[in-house]
């Protein structure tokens, strides 16, 4: 559940996440998108989105350059390559919309990833305004007991380590600057079913976003939180793991996404967004933590 690395799958189906086939908005999502903008929140602002290939990343870089922002997607994939020469196309297009840049290839279970894109973007912009911290997910689903050591390993360094990395990289150049407003992406599953090791993570993003907000509350930067549920989307391009094996996998799979009706990517990006918002007020905020959607990955 929540968010991913390259972005989240979903359904699959055709429409259902106010996606065509090819994965651009269809005139519904777009008009839905339009009702709900708020032209210039970002103008002058240097926005850097991780896990923005596809999934809710891609839909909040697609919000905030839409409000006007300077984003930066930071993903693993090239695909964030082709949604940022997108959304550039779009800013040739429309008046108030924002550039884009991008950094692949990062590896932000590893510090040094972290380290990359901070030093590509303020290279590229001169500041980071926002950072917005998406990367994540699920890898496995099944009964604690039916973890290996391995396993567990894996979804704590997909889950907690990117944010801890990415957190630390970029504090630095914001305290400096006296500004900034750093939005981690959690996730309502952190008491959920058959993900213990993700749960924890997201418990210690949780924990993370608390601290840090309070050690750092008097100097300017804000950190916050929004703890994703589940959002229909397109299928990955790029699979967070190798998804269920046998049929008891998928049936320990399906525990978990049978949640019922799900809303889109296009309704609920700005719900990220208006986390990072916030950060026009000259007030300070100790980790506060709200529930949006975000996205689940579908068995097949």
């Amino acid at each position: 559940m929540a968010r991913a690395e390259s972005g989240a799958a979903g359904t699959g189906i055709p429409g259902a996440t106010g996606t065509d086939v090819s994965g651009m908005p269809t005139v519904e999502a777009e008009s839905e998108q339009r009702a709900h903008l708020s032209p210039g929140r970002f103008a002058d602002r240097v926005v850097v989105v991780t896990g923005a290939a596809q999934g809710i990343g891609r839909a909040v870089a697609e919000r905030v350059a839409a409000e006007g922002g300077t984003v930066v997607l930071v993903d693993r994939s090239e695909i964030a390559e082709e949604v940022a020469a997108g959304l550039n196309e779009r800013a040739e297009a429309a008046s108030g919309a924002g550039r884009a840049t991008s950094v692949t290839g990062v590896d932000l279970e590893q510090a040094s990833g972290a380290e990359q894109f901070v030093c590509a973007a303020l290279e590229a912009h001169g500041r980071i305004d926002v950072l917005i911290n998406n990367v994540g997910g699920t890898i496995w689903a099944r009964p604690y007991e039916e973890y290996d050591v391995e396993k567990i390993d894996k979804e704590i360094r997909r889950s907690l380590f990117p944010t801890m990395y990415a957190c630390h990289a970029v504090l630095r150049p914001m305290l400096e600057a006296g500004s900034g407003t750093i939005v981690n992406v959690s996730s309502v599953a952190t008491g959920g079913l058959n993900r213990v090791p993700y749960a924890a993570a997201e418990g210690g993003v949780n924990a993370l976003t608390k601290a840090l907000a309070f050690e750092i509350a008097e100097r300017g930067v804000r950190v916050v939180a929004t703890a994703p549920g589940a959002t229909l989307a397109l299928p990955r391009a790029v699979q967070r793991g190798p998804g269920p094996e046998t049929e008891q996998d998928e049936a320990w799979y399906r525990a978990i996404a049978m949640i019922g009706p799900c809303p889109t990517l296009p309704a609920e990006a700005p719900a990220v967004s208006r986390s990072s918002g916030a950060m026009r007020s000259s007030s300070t905020s100790c980790g506060s933590t709200r529930r949006c959607a975000a996205v689940i990955p579908a068995p097949p």
